[in-house]
């Protein structure tokens, strides 16, 4: 999947706690066109990824990371104008209620619907 604007592949930071999880979105990603620019397993992780780095496109964000909501994260990605979309297990009742106009998708990833949620993220806010 690429940017429309450049033609380049899409970059994507992953936010997964579970490793398993993590290295399947990579290569349904990798499958589909996209470059992972990171795969991270916290929001302290994510958020000093964004801050330090920011090369990246759309974000893929697991809602809960061994306890703790990754909403700080989302947060930032909002303010810095880069799109995301959440996964969970949880359904939409488990973002925040302000944030449920970003996409959800549900885990485990169906490829398709996972592909299709971070090529919409990425032009949210663009």
């Amino acid at each position: 999947m690429s940017d429309a604007t450049t033609g380049a592949p899409l970059r994507v930071l992953i936010v997964e706690d579970e490793g398993f999880l993590a290295m399947e979105a990579e290569d349904i990603l990798h499958n589909f066109g996209f470059e992972v620019g990171a795969s991270v397993a916290s929001v302290s992780e994510a958020l000093s990824w964004i801050e330090e780095s920011g090369n990246f496109d759309v974000a893929l964000l697991d809602v809960n990371l061994r306890g703790e909501t990754v909403f700080p994260v989302a947060d930032a990605l909002a303010t810095r104008g880069i799109g995301f979309a959440f996964a969970t297990g949880y359904g939409d009742e488990g973002v925040r209620p302000d944030l449920r106009a970003y996409p959800i998708i549900s885990k485990p990833y169906a490829p398709e619907e996972l592909r299709n949620a971070l090529h919409a993220a990425a032009t949210l806010l663009r």
